[in-house]
């Protein structure tokens, strides 16, 4: 794959770009130039009637009051009109264009609002030249049994990516950040595409991780299936043949260019 971008890479990065396949308007907090997300109008129009805590103005809905408070019972509305995602118990931050969390969600609303969402992955490689890729609970909410990175997660409310990473590399991998060499950042990039039940906004953070050889992930929170040390050839295989996630095949299409860039094995 060095200095090639494949087919399949160009399609999926293709499908990690896509418009909402509705109209969408803006969604605000309190005023039309604080943009957390956007939602379609029918949607809004419903919650507006029903006496929710948002209003039409200039083009744009805004969600009034107190912030955190309107957005959980708009989320709690979604909720039991099986308008959101699987309830999780869990808030993730609500951001400005720049970045600044203004509020938190729950975890379960921000796609019917279009809110923005972190995400980290973990790329974990060893020193023989295979990596460590999961595959992905069957009751997962969005990509049942399809294989990831070694850990994927949001990050929650009030986190750091390096808060993230640590967490999340417990729960799914069972691994401690002590227990792995060469932790590094590797970038970030963006996907937006429609999804199930409203439209993705996902910053995606890109780290990798050597892996000690003997050193074996065990999931903690249930939300992985199975765990496999694969090989590059193996990987670009399934890659190729469209088994990851759409956000993992394209951290793994990255950190591979990345190491044979660097001449292979990390």
């Amino acid at each position: 794959m060095n200095g090639e971008r494949p087919d399949w890479v160009a399609r999926l990065q293709a499908l990690a770009d896509q418009p909402p396949t509705a109209p969408r308007q803006p969604l605000c907090l309190a005023h039309a130039d604080a943009v957390v997300g956007s939602i379609e109008p029918p949607l809004a129009q419903r919650m507006s009637q029903s006496g929710l805590p948002l209003h039409e103005a200039g083009g744009a809905w805004c969600v009034t009051g107190d912030a955190d408070t309107s957005l959980a019972a708009i989320s709690h509305w979604l909720h039991t009109r099986r308008l959101a995602g699987r309830w999780r118990d869990e808030l993730l931050a609500v951001a400005l264009a720049d970045g600044t969390a203004v509020a938190a969600i729950e975890r379960a609303a921000v796609r019917p609002l279009g809110i923005a969402t972190q995400a980290v992955h973990l790329v974990g490689h060893v020193d023989d030249g295979t990596l460590w890729v999961q595959q992905r609970a069957l009751d997962k909410a969005t990509d049942p049994g399809r294989w990831d990175t070694l850990m994927g997660g949001l990050m929650a409310a009030g986190e750091s990516v390096a808060q993230t990473l640590e967490r999340e590399t417990w729960e799914e991998a069972g691994l401690r950040l002590d227990q792995l060499l060469h932790v590094a950042r590797l970038g970030s990039f963006t996907v937006r595409r429609p999804v199930a039940g409203g439209y993705m906004v996902e910053h995606t953070h890109l780290a990798e991780a050597l892996v000690p050889l003997g050193v074996v992930p065990v999931n903690q929170d249930g939300e992985v299936l199975r765990f496999e040390c694969i090989t590059q050839d193996v990987l670009a295989q399934r890659l190729r043949a469209g088994d990851f996630t759409l956000e993992a095949s394209l951290v793994l299409f990255a950190w591979l260019q990345r190491d044979a860039h660097l001449g292979g094995q990390g």
